[in-house]
């Protein structure tokens, strides 16, 4: 009989085995459970134009879906605002929250394949902590990860990521992110 063997991310096999006991030393915590870890991260892309076309709206929800490795879901407007001449109802972005080993996977991508390809990078800004140990970071176009065909992509969009950890304050959240090996910028 063949045994399957689980696919386990690299990502999380390195958290297991060397980020846990490297911030439990360098934090003095109790046990391996106190140690910070990543809870989810979110994906968002706002869709302005998609008001006056959906099919905008669609392929963007499916280029999230390449990029992420997981159905996005298009967000709609809860309340009309004339202003911006939106109705209730009216698609106006996409988002996907991805969890344990697509989390992990997704993170592995953004930062070996995804930063690298960026134009004039320097590093993801340090100070973009919520206080209580979430990260958000805007990226200014999706061309940059390698799953989407730059051929078939009609418009240049951003998108927000989001990763919430379990750490207290933003040092322990930080410590956590730079020992994945996060390419924060230096100043």
């Amino acid at each position: 009989m063949i045994s399957k063997q689980k696919y386990i991310p690299r990502f999380l096999t390195l958290y297991r085995d060397t980020i846990v006991s490297e911030l439990r030393k360098k934090g003095g915590y109790k046990n391996d459970l106190a140690v910070p870890r990543m809870l989810k991260i979110v994906i968002n892309m706002g869709i302005g134009e998609a008001t006056s076309d959906s099919k905008i709206a669609e392929k963007a929800c499916g280029e999230l879906t390449l990029i992420a490795g997981q159905k996005a879901k298009i967000c709609r407007a809860r309340k009309p605002i004339s202003n911006f001449k939106l109705r209730k109802g009216q698609p106006i972005g996409c988002c996907v929250t991805l969890r344990k080993a697509r989390m992990y996977e997704f993170l592995d991508r953004l930062i070996t394949a995804a930063t690298p390809r960026m134009r004039d990078f320097r590093g993801l800004p340090s100070n973009s902590f919520d206080g209580n140990g979430n990260y958000t970071f805007g990226l200014s176009e999706q061309s940059i990860f390698p799953e989407l065909d730059l051929d078939k992509i009609t418009r240049a969009q951003g998108m927000n990521i989001t990763i919430n950890t379990s750490a207290r304050t933003d040092q322990e959240a930080k410590e956590l992110l730079k020992s994945f090996g996060f390419p924060f910028r230096v100043r």
